[in-house]
């Protein structure tokens, strides 16, 4: 079963999470979290914080591949941003119940009096049919789920890009990048110069916990120098051939 993750946002004037990961909030197919400034008496899933954002502004519904939104707010709209390129954005209405995100990384906007509160949600791995020649067609089409389904396009993939860098392009490197260097390598890219390293951690752990699913070897909590989640997605990726040499002409391509 797939989760739905939310990256917490971090309130005003709060210390920073350690080692720059910020909080996250798993939800699995049917499970449910409401968002807002909560009270005492009600605690909200999703804290937020700022005029003009209801004690219970809404909920999040996790499904099986997609996740909904539903909006208590009598008269203010939301918007859900696709992250991942495009400008593609969801309107939700006020006391619209259940609206379904096709995004697999967005970003929900509530409006402040003064500004915005964000706070990003990244959807289930999505199904699709299996592209042979000789699938089958119409209600009883068989699915077919991907192994390892990456987004070329989307940013954690680029991340995933930046770690495996170094043995692409000598298979017989052991270097695998800190989470600062790739942020430096990726923001050279136009769509990553916003990258930041607390970002950067969230697509690791979204790698490693949703996408890829790696799992932690015995003994690699005694091994302080080396995150075992970049060995083991870089590990996993180039057995895989989920990331190639080819893939590097971005790189290349951002410079001319």
């Amino acid at each position: 079963m797939e989760s739905v993750i939310v990256q917490l946002p971090v309130a005003p004037g709060a210390v920073p999470v350690r080692q720059g990961r910020p909080a996250q909030l798993v939800l699995r197919p049917g499970r449910t979290a409401t968002f807002g400034r909560g009270s005492e008496e009600r605690p909200v899933d999703i804290p937020l914080s700022g005029e003009g954002i209801s004690r219970f502004a809404g909920e999040i519904i996790a499904s099986d591949d997609h996740w909904r939104l539903t909006n208590f707010s009598p008269q203010t709209t939301y918007v859900v941003e696709n992250l991942e390129g495009g400008g593609g954005y969801v309107k939700v209405a006020p006391r619209r119940l259940g609206a379904p995100i096709p995004f697999e990384l967005s970003r929900v906007v509530l409006p402040l009096t003064d500004g915005f509160v964000r706070f990003t949600v990244f959807a289930p791995r999505h199904t699709f049919l299996d592209p042979g020649p000789q699938a089958p067609v119409g209600r009883t089409a068989e699915l077919t789920l991907t192994p390892f389904a990456l987004d070329p396009t989307a940013k954690y993939f680029l991340v995933l890009l930046a770690l495996c860098e170094p043995r692409l392009r000598d298979p017989a490197s052991l270097v695998i990048p800190s989470v600062p260097d790739v942020v430096n390598r990726l923001r050279e890219l136009p769509q990553c110069r916003d990258l930041t390293v607390s970002a950067a951690n969230f697509h690791i752990d979204y790698l490693a916990g949703t996408k890829l699913k790696v799992r932690e070897r015995a003994g690699a909590q005694d091994s302080p120098r080396l995150d075992w989640k970049r060995e083991a997605l870089v590990s996993l990726a180039l057995r895989f051939d989920l990331v190639q040499e080819k893939d590097l002409e971005i790189f290349w391509n951002a410079r001319t």
